[in-house]
């Protein structure tokens, strides 16, 4: 194992040591990619995560090694090139594939022909061919079980042969690649479907070499399977694959090696007919298992980049925000926040049809903007956004106010809006209005906000439904968990939610957090961590770095320096005589100990984070905030034209291009052939989520809610 990770990741067996002995003592990636850069040669969270993933997996594969090998022993007859085979296999699938003939649930043809000694026949005809065949016959015919007569003997020996060749490991390999390097992936729709199966017609009689297939198509295909609308199935051209047709002299296991070329005709038609019968159903099942696995780790893939983009984007900051959650019959919810995302006040106004109370809803809102101080007034992009805009903007004129207006995401604030955690947090509030709060506070912090939210829910994944929901999950989860720590977590302001996914903390251990900050009045210093119930010296260790304390006690409890080094910046401070206070957020005093202390090759990695924290403290990763401002023409669908130039927020991103927010309540399609005038393999090389663009459009459908746009750069 630890070879295969040293290769694999092109470090030494000594760092694949270290990793997996902290991962197995307790630490977290955030933790070890943060403090632990000396014993890891500098390696990224992404590393990480994947190393972790990798060394897991492993781990797991070893386990399931050992138990097929004991199962196997308990089998007779198991030649040792099969214990060879399963020692030389390098995955769970490959694992699988040479243990499944081995599998039975119910006796087959084959194992009541052995009941009944007919092995030995079967093994002669192998040998000598069916010409010799009644030879062979009569001279066992006296040890058989019970009286046969010899085409049966024949049937049963066929059926003993047949079996032991789709069990020959070499065949199935070899099968299988020719399955996956040769094999046309069709779809065909069952008889009567057609009608039900509409959104399915492009897969109706479908064809496409395996190899060749992108994820979303099979993820797809595979949905028109499980609703029961296609078939699918994985062709060759001839009865055996070409690969195969040469293999005439494949040795059933149990059977002696048979040298010369006698009854070559034979041998193939047994073959043959092991592969229509029992070697092709196998391997097209497996093959299409393994397409599925592939299109849903893409498809995971994708989302996990996408909420990565979506929690890392840009905060507008500590502005007090007014959110406006728009609709026409219901009204417009609004909710007032101040910098720290506090409620101070909410409502509803009724401006649209069919209440039309639009110069009452205008006065409602300039008196709270003007008592408010507030700085954003955003408003959800859901129904009636665009008519809600132009109401904001016209009331921001005619009331003179010091007050910037823009239409944000408002994905996953319902979802909020009815959680536990919104329940908790405003009890006696409407949920409308608790989206409403939930709108203003993404827009001040989206990951502060997003986490209260399940991944699953914020909506930028391509067919996350069709995947495993418990993988999903967990790979999510760990996006999130890896955001959070990037970002870092004031100690003093957090959520619960956004506490539970530091490095080292429960959703337990985060709740008394909260109980202790509000029996202190707000934490002081860092140490005070360690009077929380739950939390040792092994929690305090993963969590302290990401917690910051600003105003505290402890100056560097505001950085992201962890307590384990307190001790060595007071002694680079005292080395170049200045005050610690001085140095921090200074960079031309930290540049004065670069000299000096980089000389030092054992903690260099831990110095030059010490150093980068020293100049800015605190620094948060995330870009600088920026808005799309749509146009004021164009509010639906039926305002757009062909050859438009707009601009517009880059909402999702897929395998086969991103979608544009434009403001017309229906995202259009930047195709990846049209993101770049080169040619783009990845879309997000080009684009990420929350990204303002300039597109052109180039098709419209509005019957179909389809609109084509092409990336201006």
């Amino acid at each position: 194992m630890l070879i295969a990770l040293s290769k694999e990741y092109s470090v030494s067996e000594s760092i694949v040591t270290n990793i997996i002995k902290l991962f197995e003592e307790g630490a977290t990636v955030p933790f070890v990619a943060r403090y632990r850069k000396e014993a890891t040669g500098g390696m990224s969270d992404e590393q990480l995560r994947s190393f972790h993933g990798r060394w897991q997996y492993l781990v797991e594969l070893e386990k399931r090694r050992v138990a097929i090998i004991e199962l196997l022993k308990e089998l007779p007859d198991i030649p040792p090139s099969v214990f060879s085979a399963i020692q030389k296999a390098s995955s769970k699938t490959e694992l699988e594939d040479i243990y499944a003939p081995f599998k039975k649930n119910r006796k087959s043809k084959a194992d009541l022909a052995i009941e009944l000694g007919l092995l030995p026949f079967a093994i002669a005809l192998w040998r000598d061919g069916q010409g010799q065949g009644e030879k062979h016959f009569l001279a066992l015919k006296e040890q058989l079980k019970e009286p046969l007569e010899f085409d049966t003997a024949i049937s049963g020996a066929s059926d003993i042969i047949i079996e032991r060749l789709a069990q020959n490991i070499a065949t199935l390999q070899q099968g299988k690649l020719c399955l996956q390097q040769e094999g046309i992936l069709c779809s065909r729709v069952l008889r009567g479907k057609k009608e039900a199966g509409e959104k399915f017609r492009d897969y109706f009689d479908y064809r496409e070499p395996v190899k060749k297939c992108p994820a979303h198509r099979l993820l797809a295909l595979f949905r028109g399977k499980k609703e029961g609308f296609l078939k699918l199935s994985i062709e060759l051209e001839g009865e055996l694959p070409y690969s195969l047709n040469h293999s005439l002299y494949v040795t059933p296991f149990g059977f002696p090696e048979v040298k010369d070329r006698t009854s070559s005709k034979e041998k193939l038609a047994w073959l043959t007919k092991a592969w229509q019968e029992k070697i092709l159903s196998k391997l097209e099942a497996d093959v299409l298992a393994e397409l599925k696995e592939q299109a849903e780790a893409s498809a995971i893939e994708v989302f996990q980049a996408n909420l990565k983009d979506l929690l890392m984007a840009a905060p507008a900051g500590a502005k007090r925000t007014l959110a406006l959650d728009p609709g026409f019959r219901n009204g417009v919810k609004w909710a007032a926040v101040d910098e720290y995302g506090q409620l101070l006040n909410n409502g509803v106004i009724y401006p649209h049809p069919p209440q039309n109370k639009s110069a009452e809803a205008e006065a409602v809102l300039a008196k709270v903007i003007q008592n408010q101080n507030i700085d954003w007034l955003v408003i959800g992009n859901g129904t009636a956004s665009r008519e809600t805009e132009a109401f904001a903007k016209q009331m921001i004129q005619q009331y003179q106010l010091n007050c910037r207006c823009v239409i944000v995401s408002e994905a996953g604030a319902s979802v909020y809006s009815a959680s536990p955690v919104a329940i908790e947090e405003f009890p006696d509030l409407d949920v409308t209005i608790r989206g409403a709060i939930s709108i203003a506070r993404r827009f001040q912090d989206p990951l502060a906000e997003l986490v209260k939210i399940d991944p699953q829910a914020i909506g930028v994944g391509q067919y996350q439904h069709d995947v495993k929901a418990n993988r999903l999950s967990e790979a999510l989860g760990t996006v999130v968990e890896d955001c959070v720590n990037a970002v870092g977590v004031d100690l003093n302001l957090a959520s619960a939610s956004l506490l539970t996914y530091v490095s080292g903390l429960t959703q337990r251990l985060a709740q008394n957090i909260i109980e202790l900050r509000e029996q202190l009045g707000g934490f002081s210093n860092r140490n005070q961590l360690k009077k929380v119930k739950g939390i040792g010296d092994k929690a305090f260790e993963q969590c302290a770095g990401f917690l910051r304390i600003r105003g505290g006690d402890e100056p560097l409890d505001a950085s992201a320096v962890h307590p384990e080094s307190y001790g060595l910046v007071k002694d680079m401070a005292r080395a170049v005589k200045q005050e610690l206070v001085q140095m921090i957020g200074n960079p031309e005093a930290v540049a004065t100990l670069k000299t000096a202390t980089l000389a030092s090759a054992e903690n260099r990695f831990t110095l030059q984070d010490i150093l980068q924290e020293l100049a800015k403290p605190g620094r948060d990763p995330r870009p600088e905030f920026q808005y799309a401002s749509f146009d004021d023409a164009i509010s639906s669908i039926e305002d757009l034209q062909e050859g438009m130039t707009l601009e517009g927020v880059v909402t999702n991103v897929a395998a086969f291009g991103a979608f544009v927010d434009l403001g017309v309540h229906q995202d259009g399609l930047i195709h990846i052939s049209q993101l770049a005038d080169r040619f783009v393999k990845d879309p997000r090389d080009e684009v990420r989520i929350g990204e303002v663009v300039k597109v052109q459009v180039l098709e419209v459908d509005a019957k179909r809610k389809r609109i084509g746009l092409k990336r201006i750069l």
